[in-house]
């Protein structure tokens, strides 16, 4: 997808990737699952945590645009390829290719990280923190693990310290997070339009009231 053409490493892990599925696309439960045989104690998905960890080392959350701003695309697939390898590079410099690679993992996932059948729960309790909060508590273990720990990510991006410098208030961390982790099923483009809305503004009251402090240390 990038300017130049692929090289001989991304011909190969394509040849490769015939046979061992990649991190991205796959289900949590398989991503789990492929991760048990490396990371046997790990709760949550290595990828997930690695770069979200990989965004703040490289000072993410005191970058104006983070999120918003899209890391430069061949550096993002050089990364993805590693990624896919288990490894994680340290000649980075930029966090937004992390960054940009992150919300990719999270928009590929084959269920959305708040499943389908939990949507509509979403969408009409979108301004009610109380029931935004029990939809999050009855999802499955995994996503509830999972969507805590994200939430727990952007909760720091939401810091006033941090949004100074970012730019990124709760409102714009909600609008570019929203379509990673919530997926409408309707094609009516008003349906679509109507419910984009309701999605961040549901993303927006877990930032600002989920208790996510269980999380953090666990991975």
């Amino acid at each position: 997808k990038g300017l130049r053409k692929p090289s001989l490493e991304e011909v190969d892990h394509s040849r490769r990737a015939i046979l061992t599925p990649s991190l991205f696309g796959s289900s949590l439960e398989e991503v789990m699952e492929r991760q048990s045989e490396l990371f046997p104690d790990r709760k949550l998905p290595w990828v997930q945590v690695q770069l979200s960890q990989y965004v703040l080392a490289l000072g993410g959350a005191q970058t104006e645009g983070i999120f918003r701003v899209p890391g430069d695309i061949d550096e993002v697939n050089a990364l993805k390829l590693q990624v896919d390898q288990w490894r994680i590079p340290e000649n980075l410099s930029d966090p937004n290719v992390p960054a940009s690679l992150m919300k990719l993992w999270y928009r590929e996932l084959e269920e959305p990280l708040i499943p389908m059948s939990f949507y509509k729960q979403c969408v009409s309790n979108y301004d009610d923190p109380g029931a935004a909060i029990s939809v999050v508590q009855s999802l499955p273990e995994l996503n509830r693990l999972v969507l805590c720990y994200f939430i727990n990510f952007l909760q720091v991006f939401a810091q006033p310290s941090n949004v100074a410098v970012t730019k990124m208030d709760v409102n714009n961390l909600a609008m570019v997070m929203a379509p990673n982790c919530l997926r409408c099923q309707s094609d009516d483009p008003r349906v679509i339009f109507e419910n984009t809305r309701k999605e961040m503004s549901f993303l927006r009251m877990l930032i600002v009231h989920l208790d996510t402090t269980f999380v953090e240390g666990i991975v």
